[in-house]
């Protein structure tokens, strides 16, 4: 028993070791941590339970059976975050690079089957050179196994990925099917394929960080939802990220307590939107001063900015928020800002997650780029969405709400639960100047007249009781009792039920 002993503690500590000091001291030098150093971060301190901390790859060729390290270069388990069970896996870089194996891939496989068999979220920390080229096809496999699982999970539990360090090649595949993916600035990368090869064949001369670092992917691709500076600061803002996750798409949303009073009114918001329809305002300020203590976590926040979405909590559940940011292009939609809230909407739908809509929206934005871009379906992304979604929908028009644009951003027409309307909500085909030269072509060259025109119609549509006498308003508010509006009809929504179709799966406009 003594030998057995022994030999357990040896090859515990050489699992523990990883790649030995001199790759944990270099891991350290680039101001990363190791493995279980984010674990442990990660997770509340002592609940992380490891599992396959022995198992070991079986390739034979160049030289591999000499080189062998217990645990294999990614390190599996489950604990507790903020009280809540989770599972993870993160890719060991002082292990032969991070790189995956079929055995490595089998334990990431075997943690994420567990998460869905108990139904619990799955967060995979990312730092791995690729694909354990010694292995050749059977690392392939491996990393194809786990893209299915990722499939099957997806919509099950929700699945973050965190980037915190290479990911390229095949590997970007496995995050990119995850809900959510959280970079780390001037550490981390994601690409296909890297600069050398992007030089080689299109003769591009580009750095790893512009081709697939934190700043591309939350400004340009919108592949990444948010970036911090260090796995420290990452992985905090990870552990509250993940108070506002169901654990899977059968549990409701966490309910955490609050003093922030249900019926607080917000005086503030009386103010908020210009007497000036042509000015713009910051509508962030109006989804923190609806959120129990102001508290909103913003995604993708550097990427199509002209539309807002996050998560915050009324009365103490979670909520997601999507909302037009007249700072911004007027809060037109356009591509980018379609996709990026299609997504969003379609994930508060297969979990569960209440979504509040705020409306300021002029239209689409016009133009040959957006037309050869595609907005029509990508548009159309967005109307799917919203009209697709079974859980409680509360829309507030807060200003303008043109065109077809009205339509798209959760109106009553697309199973909207309860519309509102601020005072200043303006509901029309499109704005009045617009409508009056187009009515009234044959005055287009008398000023005065357009104006008259004009004011005429603005008067009788630049507001919300046109809509209101035909039910597409529920009620007009005051600004101030936003919050508290919010509270009591979410609240009564709680048991809403509401089933779609029967149907194998939809055919959403990618």
């Amino acid at each position: 028993m003594s030998t057995i002993a022994s030999r357990l503690a040896e090859k515990r500590a050489a699992a523990l070791a990883g790649g030995g000091q001199r790759r944990v001291d270099a891991q350290h030098a680039k101001g990363k941590l190791t493995a279980r150093e984010r674990l442990s971060v990660l997770f509340d301190k002592d609940t992380f339970r490891e599992w396959d901390m022995f198992v070991e790859h079986d390739c034979t060729d160049f030289g591999m059976q000499d080189n062998r390290i217990p645990g294999d270069g990614v390190v599996i388990g489950y604990g507790q975050i903020n009280g809540r069970l989770t599972f993870a896996f993160s890719q060991d870089f002082t292990v032969l690079g991070g790189s995956l194996s079929a055995a490595h891939a089998k334990k990431i496989a075997k943690v994420m089957d567990h998460s869905m068999r108990v139904g619990a979220p799955i967060i995979g920390i990312n730092d791995s050179g690729g694909a354990r080229i010694q292995e050749g096809v059977a690392s392939l496999g491996g990393y194809a196994d786990v893209f299915q699982k990722n499939i099957l999970a997806s919509g099950v539990v929700p699945q973050i990925s965190l980037i915190m360090g290479p990911c390229a090649g095949g590997a970007v595949y496995s995050p990119a099917m995850t809900d959510f993916i959280f970079m780390v600035r001037d550490s981390s990368y994601m690409f296909v394929t890297g600069p050398d090869v992007v030089k080689t064949v299109t003769h591009e001369t580009v750095t790893q960080e512009e081709l697939g670092g934190a700043g591309t992917h939350t400004s340009k691709s919108s592949v990444a939802d948010c970036a911090f500076d260090n796995d420290i600061e990452t992985l905090e803002q990870v552990r509250r990220f993940m108070s506002f996750m169901p654990q899977n798409n059968r549990e409701a949303v966490p309910n955490l307590p609050t003093s922030d009073a249900a019926d607080r009114l917000c005086p503030a918001l009386d103010t908020l939107v210009p007497e000036n329809p042509n000015l713009p305002y910051d509508i962030t300020e109006l989804i923190r001063t609806v959120c129990d203590e102001q508290d909103f976590f913003e995604l993708q926040a550097d990427f199509a900015g002209n539309i807002i979405i996050g998560l915050g909590r009324i009365n103490g559940e979670t909520v997601g928020f999507v909302a037009n940011q007249p700072m911004v292009l007027a809060g037109c939609l356009d591509i980018n800002a379609s996709r990026k809230a299609a997504r969003f909407v379609r994930f508060c739908d297969a979990f569960s997650i209440p979504i509040v809509t705020f409306v300021d929206v002029p239209g689409f934005l016009p133009g040959t780029a957006q037309e050869y871009g595609g907005i029509i379906k990508h548009g159309a992304k967005l109307l799917f969405a919203y009209g697709e979604a079974t859980v409680p929908k509360i829309t507030i028009i807060t200003r303008k709400a043109y065109g077809g644009a009205y339509d798209v951003m959760a109106s009553k027409h697309l199973r909207g639960d309860i519309n509102y309307a601020w005072p200043s909500a303006e509901i029309a085909v499109m704005g009045p100047k617009g409508a009056v030269e187009i009515i009234f072509r044959a005055d287009k060259n008398d000023p005065e007249k357009i104006e008259q025109r004009t004011e005429e119609y603005r008067e009788k549509f630049a507001n919300p009781f046109v809509a209101g006498s035909l039910g597409f308003i529920d009620d007009v508010i005051d600004p101030h009792t936003t919050r508290a509006h919010l509270s009591m009809d979410l609240a009564m929504l709680r048991s809403k039920t509401l089933e779609n179709p029967w149907k194998k799966h939809d055919n959403i406009p990618l």
